[in-house]
């Protein structure tokens, strides 16, 4: 038998607009194993994107983030997740518009609840937005990961960021 370590890795599932940049800025983060955008938080199971552009699902673009803590931490995460879009903002991202697009935290357990409650309290103390944070912080559903075209996308088209 080798000496194979075994990795404990936590989830985490962020919103913060179209999926396509925050995968890959989560993905450029030591610590992070892996992060899949998909699908999250509404009522239709396997929902396609078209669906979830019809705004009637409940579903929003999503990335659920896998970590291993001893590499990256949640708070670090966090700080990512809040520094990354406007949290002020309902239901928008850039020229984003839709449900779909919601400032999210989707939790896995009662710490990152905890955590992610903290973080927003701290950050609206803080002063840093002029107008109140909008972010949802809710248990995590069921995930649908989105179709394959949608994963790695900007990493497939040769761009390492959306411009907005």
């Amino acid at each position: 038998m080798g000496n194979l370590e075994t990795i404990m890795t936590s989830k985490v599932t962020f919103g913060a607009g179209c999926f396509w940049g925050v995968e890959a800025r989560f993905r450029k983060i030591d610590g992070v194993v892996n992060a899949v955008s998909g699908y999250i938080g509404g009522t239709l199971d396997n929902p396609t994107y078209q669906d979830v552009c019809t705004g009637k699902t409940g579903h929003a673009e999503v990335v659920q983030v896998e970590f291993d803590p001893a590499r990256v931490s949640f708070e670090q995460l966090l700080d990512i997740f809040w520094g990354s879009h406007d949290p002020t903002t309902l239901n928008k991202q850039g020229p984003d518009t839709g449900t779909q697009y919601r400032s999210a935290i989707f939790f896995h357990d009662e710490n990152q609840e905890a955590l992610a409650r903290s973080s927003k309290r701290d950050l609206e103390a803080s002063g840093k937005h002029k107008r109140e944070i909008v972010t949802e912080i809710a248990p995590a559903s069921s995930f649908y990961r989105a179709e394959e075209y949608h994963q790695r996308y900007l990493e497939k088209h040769g761009m390492d960021s959306c411009s907005i």
